[in-house]
């Protein structure tokens, strides 16, 4: 077994950055330490520009985050412009309400996720969900909407990507539901927060109540492909700063691992 998982930047963590300076910013990722990214958008760039600038930096595309809307509307260009960049994975990254367990489009919703899924598989490519919290909101038979749709739709056409801080905002515990879907979550976003005066504030991996000692070996025993350090905002430190923190987190936890 591999104890020593690679680890992935979600680029929406430091999107002021790579809008500005798209190449300088993979470069600072990479002498951080990183192994790829987690896309979500182009910054005006086509596959072949991203990829060619990954290439240089020494950075994998391992994942991208697409809304479902844009499979839904140009799904043959949407798979293969990721297809193109090297992605093994694509994520949906977050559903509307509408879209949600008994919405009012969520049979439609699932109809699509498994069109989408058979054409990122003719692609050479898996579908992920990317969780937040409001699905661990019960549905009527008392389970949580994440795992309504993990039993609706096969391994085969939806793997997961199990975000361990809204897991725990949820109500659930993150270990539990790394070891649940072991096997089938071969993303794992790596996110830590507090709570302060009521709300959920982000903060650098290893800072907060998600417990990195706990969710890494727990990943690993789950038989995740690829950690990813998402942080969405930056309430303390820059986003570079709070980046490396997060990985070095990581690796330390990582090297205990193995020792």
């Amino acid at each position: 077994m591999n104890m020593n998982l690679p680890v992935a930047a979600q680029v929406y963590s430091v999107r002021d950055e790579a809008a500005a300076d798209f190449e300088k910013t993979m470069q600072q990722l990479a002498d951080m330490g990183y192994d790829g990214v987690e896309l979500a958008g182009l910054y005006g760039k086509s596959a072949k520009e991203i990829r060619d600038c990954l290439d240089r930096v020494g950075l994998q595309a391992i994942s991208a985050h697409v809304p479902i809307a844009e499979f839904e509307q140009e799904l043959d260009k949407t798979v293969e412009t990721y297809r193109e960049i090297g992605c093994k994975y694509v994520a949906i990254p977050y559903l509307d309400k509408e879209r949600w367990y008994g919405g009012s489009r969520y049979q439609e919703t699932l109809d699509n996720i498994v069109k989408i899924s058979q054409k990122c598989r003719e692609a050479g490519m898996e579908l992920v969900y990317h969780n937040h919290n409001f699905e661990f909101e019960k549905t009527a038979d008392g389970g949580y909407q994440l795992d309504a749709l993990y039993e609706t739709i096969s391994a085969d056409d939806l793997k997961t990507e199990l975000d361990l801080c809204w897991v725990k905002v949820g109500g659930a515990d993150p270990v539990t539901y790394l070891n649940k879907y072991k096997g089938r979550c071969p993303l794992v976003h790596v996110k830590d927060f507090i709570r302060k005066d009521g709300e959920v504030v982000l903060v650098a991996v290893g800072d907060g109540e998600v417990g990195a000692d706990a969710v890494v070996p727990a990943a690993v025993e789950s038989g995740a492909k690829w950690l990813v350090i998402e942080q969405d905002t930056h309430t303390f430190g820059t986003p570079m700063e709070n980046m490396e923190k997060s990985l070095k987190c990581i690796k330390r936890n990582e090297v205990t691992l193995r020792l």
